[in-house]
Parts: structure tokens; C-alpha cells; sequence
């Protein structure tokens, strides 16, 4: 597969063939769903905690006698069914993470990279400097790309503080490295930019 580099005007120039083994495989949907189950699990906090029946603080004796009331026996004041009472099988600390083979995750990034090079969602950019942090800039060179309106997500071949400062205030626009790409930014971006120099990065990487 071929694609054309685009520079910061959005003009074409040379093009650049690109890797089947990364950029044409055949996509594995359900690889791409796990990949992004563990990215979401990932990020839970899993600190919700509700105290239960044996961790409410308050007195233990029986409330009242066990016949005669011609109510409900009850034996304790922490009890569910009582107000301030003990929640029932409530939720506790816990570690929501999993694991993933790490062929897994590469064949779920390709599939994804796949499924936006056969949509026209990829778009390969030449390698750019920018000389300080200007949101204005980078915006004029999504709306070059015909992206501004969109989700994007840009893989530049190295961490550039002056471009991530520069979309750090855009909504919808994301700054990667190719060491961070996830599966997760690929499917939830609309457009997928990558650099030049990242391309070769990408390469090594899921090759």
C-alpha cells in the first residue's frame, strides 16, 4: 500500500509505501476489543469501599427482647435492614487489570492501523519543528490536513515538548510518541496522523 506525504500545507509530494505486514493485515476485531477492555480496566481506580455489617461502629447487644413485640426479631443495630445498618455485599478495594500476551496487543495495534489505512482515515506527514508552543499553528495545520473539525491523534517520531504544548489545548486533538501508541487512541480517533520519522519507528516496533 502506498500513501502520499503531506506536508504542513496539506499539499502532496512524494509518496511512501507502506508495510502489509502492519498496515494491510487482515484486522482480528476481537483482539482489538480486549486490547481496549484492558486499556479501559487500566485506568479504574478501584478504590470504592462501603462498610459492612462487621465494620460499622456501634453497639452489639440485642436492640430488643426476641418475643413479644409482635414485630421482627432483630439481634443487631448494624443490621442491613436497618437505617445506618451494614451494606450487603458491597463493593471492596480490587485491582481491575489483566494480562495480555504482548503478540496479542501488536496483531490488535496493526489491525487497528489497518482498519484506518483502508478507510483514508491515515494520513503520513513529513517530519516538522515547531519553534515554540502556538496552539494557532498546530490548529492551522489540522485544518491544512482537513482535521481540525475532528478526533485526531499524532504520532511524531519523538517527544516534542513545543507540538504537545501546542495541541495540549485543542479538544479532540491527542500527541503521541510511537512507544505510546495504543489501541485504544487508534479506535477512538476519527483521523490518525502519523510523521514520517514515526512511521519508521512504528515499523520496528510491530514488526
Amino acid at each position: 500500500m502506498e500513501l502520499s506525504i503531506l506536508n504542513k500545507d496539506g499539499k502532496s509530494g512524494k509518496k511512501v509505501k507502506l508495510s502489509d505486514s502492519i498496515f494491510a493485515v487482515d484486522p482480528n476485531d476481537h483482539a482489538i476489543y480486549l486490547d481496549v477492555k484492558q486499556y479501559l480496566a487500566n485506568q479504574r481506580q478501584g478504590t470504592s469501599k462501603s462498610k459492612e455489617r462487621a465494620e460499622i461502629s456501634g453497639s452489639t447487644r440485642k436492640i430488643k427482647k426476641q418475643k413479644g413485640t409482635g414485630t421482627a426479631r432483630a439481634g443487631s443495630i448494624k443490621s442491613p435492614l436497618f437505617r445506618g445498618g451494614g451494606t450487603v455485599f458491597g463493593p471492596r478495594p480490587r485491582n481491575y487489570a489483566f494480562k495480555l500476551n504482548k503478540k496479542l496487543k501488536n496483531l490488535a495495534r496493526c489491525s487497528a492501523f489497518s482498519h484506518k489505512a483502508k478507510s483514508g482515515d491515515l494520513l503520513i506527514l513529513e517530519d516538522f519543528q515547531m519553534e515554540g508552543p502556538k496552539t494557532a499553528e498546530f490548529s492551522q495545520i489540522l485544518s491544512n490536513l482537513k482535521c481540525n473539525d475532528k478526533k485526531t491523534l499524532m504520532v511524531v517520531s519523538e517527544s516534542n515538548k513545543n507540538i504537545y504544548l501546542s495541541s495540549r489545548n485543542l479538544q479532540g486533538a491527542k500527541v503521541v510518541s510511537p512507544s505510546d501508541v495504543n489501541t485504544y487512541d487508534l479506535v477512538n480517533a476519527s483521523k490518525v496522523i502519523v510523521s514520517q520519522g514515526a512511521l519508521e519507528k512504528i515499523e520496528s516496533i510491530l514488526s
